[in-house]
């Protein structure tokens, strides 16, 4: 596999282009960032555990009928992905409350605190912009504005709660408690006959998900680092052991 050109560099992950058109490598980096990115450090191992997770997630995803643009693992911080045009909204599904949600919302009225079970999953959309620290905002502004159609946005939300219904027992059987989780989707550049139009993108993994322990609540995700609670390789870790992976770190 050549590396061509890098095509595109985010916080957590950056895109290169290969000999094939319709086909990119993606590659996990150890940066950790939080608030975005107004909190930034370099976490040894982290690219690798979260390489690792992502591809173990995606990989049960898609024998569950879950279409996304993972090809295959190529090494232990890259994977061959399908290219896609990422539409520039982040999907996040809640089953419990936490994070900004109670932030948001928390109050006379709406009587939610931290760790709050939700009566049913909860999905919300952002626009993908960090310069406008990613803003909430409505099905009616993602259709309205063009982001994707009526019927784009059905198949995303159906998805998202079909992924979430996946994930939850996938985490259940490994004594963690999904919390919430993020999603991207796609427009791959090479569509495939009997494919949707739009395709899970971007990794799943302990960075974009917020996982607790059954048994004691410990956090073993990225809100480690937002918290300044140390351990966060440790808990990726953890997270990769209880999956069966093993991931060799410095």
């Amino acid at each position: 596999m050549d590396h061509r050109e890098k095509l595109y560099e985010g916080k957590a992950k950056a895109i290169f282009a290969t000999d094939t058109p319709d086909e990119l490598i993606q590659y996990f980096k150890d940066d950790a960032t939080a608030y975005n990115a107004q909190k930034h450090d370099i976490i040894s191992g982290k690219g690798k555990l979260n390489n690792a997770i992502s591809h173990h997630i995606m990989s049960k995803l898609g024998e569950s009928g879950i279409h996304h643009h993972l090809i295959r693992q190529i090494n232990d911080r890259e994977q061959l992905i399908r290219k896609c045009k990422i539409i520039p909204v982040e999907v996040v599904v809640r089953n419990i409350a936490a994070g900004s949600m109670v932030g948001r919302l928390a109050g006379a009225h709406i009587p939610i605190n931290q760790g709050t079970c939700l009566k049913t999953p909860i999905v919300e959309y952002y626009l993908k912009e960090d310069a406008l620290n990613d803003p909430i905002i409505t099905a009616e502004h993602i259709t309205g504005f063009d982001l994707a159609s009526e019927d784009e946005l059905t198949y995303i939300r159906l998805t998202a709660l079909a992924i979430n219904r996946l994930l939850m027992d996938m985490f259940a059987d490994i004594g963690i408690v999904l919390v919430d989780f993020k999603l991207e989707f796609g427009r791959p550049a090479k569509p495939v006959a009997g494919e949707p139009a739009i395709i899970l993108a971007d990794e799943i993994s302990p960075d974009n998900c917020r996982l607790w322990d059954k048994a004691t609540g410990d956090i073993k995700d990225k809100d480690r680092f937002r918290k300044d609670l140390g351990g966060l390789v440790d808990a990726y870790q953890d997270i990769a052991t209880r999956f069966g992976l093993t991931v060799s770190l410095p």
